[in-house]
């Protein structure tokens, strides 16, 4: 499946149904007179986020949704059919913006949320509403409420517990493999990741959820490489882990490259808690691990755990302060927990 995380759509409520002008002419009535009814109302749209979709390609090919409207009232003072609802569907994790971007319209967080983003017309007036003791046979209507419509950005920002950084072929496809049940390509080259990926972890009885993103490089906030947009699926991570390849000329500026684009980007990443790990240590001796793990502290002002996703070396350690740094801010889950008349509108 593809992975798209934007997409512009346009929206429109359904229109109110025009009232009727009716009056009665049966024989033998003693009393007749108006007896237009009403018009019904338009459909609203609906966004509501459901389980099970984790992108919105779909979007790209159908970019127009338009809700019916309301059915015009009839003679006997019947009321027109009110138009069905479309029920938008999306992933959890999706935020509505406005056309310009500049304002969060929705934003998607649990299953079942679910909102009235435009809401249809009103039906318009029959005629048997207009009389009154000096209009007896009135002759006027209402032609019903029009729709609202607007172009609206779905942006989904993935939801995850801890989100890995790092410089392009730091191991951080490697390390999700090693630690969750996810299939992330691995490569001997840089931008290996060319998506968001996400997996579960499973540690001591408990369940979180790791989102990998694209490698960031120098300049990723002004577009270089893949640029920095992929860092949006990480804003809402109670922590972050910060892989940096042993490997690296220089791994102090190695974290600080990647630092730098997470200061520059903003959303308050550079304010979450961070878990620092150099990776690929399989490659090297004890001595070299010791002086890099000193020279990344320094760098950092942080402790350093020494692993190798390939290897398996000190990743039960990572994930233990992974879970320590998130039972601060939010409980994990463990692993033993578990509209009517709408048209309904869904990616398949």
């Amino acid at each position: 499946m593809h992975f798209l995380d934007q997409a512009k759509i346009f929206v429109r409520s359904g229109s109110g149904g025009g009232g009727a002008v009716s009056f009665r002419r049966e024989k033998f009535m003693e009393y007749g007179g108006p007896d237009g009814g009403n018009g019904g109302k338009g459909g609203d749209i609906v966004f509501e986020a459901v389980a099970g979709l984790n992108t919105l390609i779909d979007f790209r090919y159908t970019q127009h949704f338009r809700a019916p409207r309301g059915k015009g009232g009839a003679g006997s003072n019947m009321t027109g059919a009110g138009g069905q609802d479309l029920v938008i569907k999306v992933p959890v994790g999706t935020q509505v913006l406005s056309e310009d971007k500049d304002e969060v319209l929705l934003d998607f967080t649990r299953v079942g949320q679910r909102h009235v983003f435009l809401r249809g017309g009103d039906g318009g007036r029959g005629n048997l509403s207009y009389k009154t003791s000096t209009n007896r046979a009135p002759r006027q209507h209402g032609t019903g409420w029009p729709s609202s419509e607007a172009w609206v950005w779905l942006r989904l920002k993935l939801l995850a517990d801890a989100g890995l950084v790092g410089l392009p072929n730091a191991g951080k496809s490697t390390f999700i493999n090693a630690v969750t049940n996810a299939q992330a390509k691995v490569g001997a080259y840089a931008f290996t990741t060319t998506r968001p990926q996400l997996g579960v972890v499973r540690h001591h009885d408990r369940e979180f959820v790791i989102a990998d993103i694209p490698g960031l490089i120098e300049g990723a906030a002004e577009g270089a490489g893949i640029g920095d947009r992929f860092l949006g699926h990480i804003e809402r991570c109670q922590v972050l882990l910060h892989l940096v390849d042993a490997n690296d000329e220089d791994v102090a500026t190695s974290y600080r490259i990647v630092r730098d684009e997470l200061e520059n980007y903003g959303a308050g990443l550079t304010e979450k808690p961070v878990v620092i790990a150099l990776n690929k240590i399989d490659t090297l001796d004890e001595e070299l691990i010791k002086a890099l793990s000193e020279e990344l502290e320094d760098a950092s002002g942080a402790p350093v755990i020494p692993i190798s996703g390939a290897a398996q070396i000190g990743v039960d350690w990572v994930l233990d302060e992974l879970l320590a740094k998130m039972s601060g801010t939010a409980e994990v889950v463990a692993a033993d927990d578990e509209g009517e008349d709408a048209v309904e509108w869904s990616p398949v």
